[in-house]
């Protein structure tokens, strides 16, 4: 059970309303932490909101989008007057897909500012409340696509990567000040993003985990940063950090488009 003196009695989930967020959401309701949940579409965070009240714990809601200059002061608003012991930042996603000489720029750069801006701006607002508290958590929920370039999502998958090692760093700084830092990397996940963008997850022998059983494994193993690769993909992510990074990257954009039906 998540300890709810350390964790709680508040956590805040951005990318909260589906998916591993949503499942993230679940968990830490159903252990009595009280929930600020950030997303961009109403509808479903509403519902996410609603279930996690069932539980008895109070939720607030921002429905905005992490892009907008103006959201962090409403997730300030909705959270500066409560005891927080949990930021999940599980927002980043890839908004854009292209190839890099051909694609827009500016595009680019909200994927750089969805993955790597606002988790640092939220890492560094919740991280320096929970080092004055002195206990606490932050769980960075990562990629696999973090560990090898790619073609067409590469700024995504360097934002990844760059989300990895900054956890790494940020594990540093705060493990002396009593706060955990996790950076969860997820594998294919049964996600409504990932069914959006055409996966196919019934591809043979392809590993799909599940969103409850990746947000409870990171819980469980919240205090065993700073990497916790989930859904049983270790071996895959210790296969991409090798060498040669050639064969590596080709063999695994080979193995891509075979999951996009290409």
């Amino acid at each position: 059970m998540l300890d709810r003196g350390v964790y709680g009695p508040w956590a805040v989930i951005a990318g909260g309303s589906e998916g591993v967020g949503a499942a993230f959401a679940d968990e830490l309701a159903a252990a009595g932490i009280n929930l600020v949940l950030i997303a961009r579409k109403p509808g479903p965070l509403q519902e996410t909101a609603d279930r996690a009240r069932e539980h008895g714990v109070e939720v607030r809601t921002v429905a905005a989008d992490l892009l907008d200059p103006q959201t962090f002061d409403a997730i300030r608003r909705a959270s500066d007057d409560v005891e927080v012991g949990l930021l999940i930042f599980n927002a980043g996603a890839n908004t854009y897909g292209a190839e890099f000489v051909e694609g827009d720029l500016e595009r680019f750069q909200q994927v750089i500012d969805l993955n790597i801006t606002s988790q640092l701006l939220m890492s560094r607002h919740f991280g320096a409340r929970l080092k004055k508290r002195g206990k606490g958590g932050i769980v960075l929920v990562g990629s696999l696509s973090g560990y090898l370039g790619q073609p067409d999502i590469g700024v995504y998958a360097a934002s990844k990567a760059f989300g990895r090692i900054f956890a790494e760093g940020l594990w540093l700084e705060l493990k002396p000040h009593g706060v955990h830092v996790l950076e969860l990397v997820l594998g294919v996940t049964r996600t409504p993003a990932m069914e959006r963008a055409g996966l196919r997850l019934d591809l043979p022998g392809l590993n799909v985990a599940e969103p409850e059983d990746v947000a409870r494994e990171g819980l469980d193993h919240l205090a065993d940063g700073p990497v916790w690769v989930a859904g049983g993909n270790l071996k895959t992510a210790k296969a991409h950090s090798g060498m040669s990074r050639g064969q590596i990257v080709q063999s695994h954009a080979d193995a891509v488009k075979r999951l996009l039906g290409r």
